[in-house]
């Protein structure tokens, strides 16, 4: 097990108890801490949340996050704590250190990180890295905001030698010095024994697009900008920043870093990274040009997934990954769970689970992977984002849309005004129900052989689920009872 030496006997304070708290907690009381786990839920509304700490250490202080937490030397917030909660308002009036799980995690692994953002594609990229680290030799782990917490892997004899971490906006704000300097300097120096107060970026860097997103938890696009760039403001000379070239806020980001800069475009060509040319993916480096692979040899579908492979290649080049090991992991690499996802094709029918896509934008990357008629599901909880573009495209693209969830009147009106714009009537059907099961069952029966069904709701699951991975294990279970067997 590997631990910093000034955790033992470190006051620390874990403020929310989902998956990343309560491995937080369980892993510092391991390394000697003193733990305090909070969440203003109470243990009959957690539920078997607490499983997980039975035996550990921990001391619980639930329906709350009460004022007694700031006793600790350093708090750690979990990254559905927003910045505006109480807690975290009077943690920094009273100069408590803060910092996270991602955070400390990278204090602590010894190997190198691989850390990758954006408002889109960030998950199948992350994906993608760490499966070109496996096949080039190196033993990778793949964590941060995808999949289990990478802090309890610290807790293994083993370790390995790189780490690929999908890291969100919410998760890099506290890459940045939190410090506020009016804690007393005993408190300082217990908490700097213990954990870093300065900033950090990884290694590797890589920025996929960015893109309006999370406005319901940024006060605006600078905020959500500023969180995003902490992924590269702290890098290094000798370190590597991997940004896209076709999204233009992306790329304005390499003036906030010393690293070697990599670019990835499908547009145009870049002086280093990989670019698409004649449908052709091409590596540069170091004035030497090579073939990655063809448009058509790549497993995944939609041009957002051959950015996501040409991300990816970036930061396998700038780890000294083998061409060979590259293109294998491009034309065999399928996807993961909840992400344009086969479920089962019924009555001709094939039925798509993108329940990641919590946001229009990527709605649309999913709408524009399909030539068939498609039946688009969408809806959950909206984000306080633009859905203008996405019902111009829904419009064009749908034969029918099914709204559902708490976003259902949003999207009738985007629909409506789309109509408008466009001043003539569409072939694009649309029906609005209150859940998801409704949703299927419509889409059932409007959806034709050859079309595609297509649940891509454009909002979060927050309404009626945990996350998207809970709502998109319901959509494959609904579409599994449909009955029949597939055809």
């Amino acid at each position: 097990m590997l631990c910093l030496p000034g955790l033992a006997g470190l006051k620390a304070g874990v403020v929310g108890a989902a998956r990343e708290g309560t491995a937080l907690a369980r892993y510092l009381a391991a390394c000697g801490a003193q733990v305090t786990l909070s969440d203003s839920k109470t243990a009959d509304q957690l539920g078997d949340r607490l499983a997980d700490l039975a035996g550990v250490d921990v001391r619980l202080l639930l329906g709350g996050n009460p004022a007694e937490l700031l006793d600790a030397d350093v708090i750690f917030l979990s990254p559905g704590v927003p910045p505006t909660a109480a807690i975290v308002q009077q943690a920094r009036a009273a100069g408590v250190p803060l910092s996270s799980e991602p955070r400390l995690f990278t204090q602590t692994f010894p190997g190198r990180v691989v850390g990758i953002t954006g408002s889109a594609g960030k998950t199948t990229t992350t994906s993608l890295v760490a499966a070109m680290y496996q096949a080039g030799g190196r033993r990778t782990w793949l964590g941060g905001n995808i999949g289990a917490p990478l802090i309890a892997r610290l807790m293994d004899d083993d370790m390995a030698e790189i780490a690929a971490m999908e890291l969100s906006s919410f998760q890099l704000e506290l890459f940045a010095p939190d410090y506020q300097g009016s804690a007393t300097e005993q408190r300082r120096s217990a908490a700097s024994r213990a954990v870093s107060l300065e900033g950090w970026s990884p290694p590797v860097a890589a920025i996929t697009n960015i893109t309006p997103n999370h406005l319901d938890r940024h006060p605006n696009m600078d905020d959500y900008v500023r969180c995003k760039a902490h992924l590269l403001a702290f890098q290094r000379p000798g370190d590597w920043a991997i940004l896209n070239a076709d999204s233009p806020p992306a790329a304005a980001l390499a003036s906030r870093t010393v690293a070697r800069v990599l670019r990835s475009s499908l547009v145009s060509d870049v002086p280093e990274g990989v670019c698409l040319r004649a449908e052709q993916l091409w590596l540069r480096l170091d004035g030497r040009e090579h073939r990655l692979c063809g448009r058509e040899e790549i497993a995944l579908r939609g041009d957002h997934n051959l950015a996501n492979v040409a991300m990816a290649a970036c930061c396998a080049l700038a780890g000294g990954i083998d061409l060979e090991a590259m293109r294998g992991v491009a034309r065999t690499f399928a996807g993961v769970p909840h992400r344009l996802e086969h479920v089962r094709v019924w009555r001709g029918v094939a039925y798509i689970n993108d329940s990641i896509a919590t946001a229009p934008e990527r709605a649309m990357a999913a709408l524009r992977a399909y030539d068939e008629p498609v039946v688009l599901l969408a809806g959950g909880r909206d984000k306080h984002l633009p859905w203008d573009e996405w019902a111009d495209l829904a419009l064009a693209r749908a034969r029918a849309v099914v709204a559902f969830g708490e976003a259902a009147p949003i999207i009738e009106q985007a629909l409506a005004q789309a109509r408008a714009r466009r001043a003539a009537s569409s072939a694009a059907a649309l029906v609005s129900v209150a859940t998801l099961d409704e949703a299927v069952a419509r889409a059932a029966a409007l959806a034709q052989p050859g079309d595609v069904v297509l649940l891509s709701p454009g909002g979060t699951s927050f309404d009626a689920y945990a996350d998207f991975e809970a709502r998109g294990a319901h959509y494959r279970a609904l579409v599994d009872a449909l009955g029949g067997t597939d055809a």
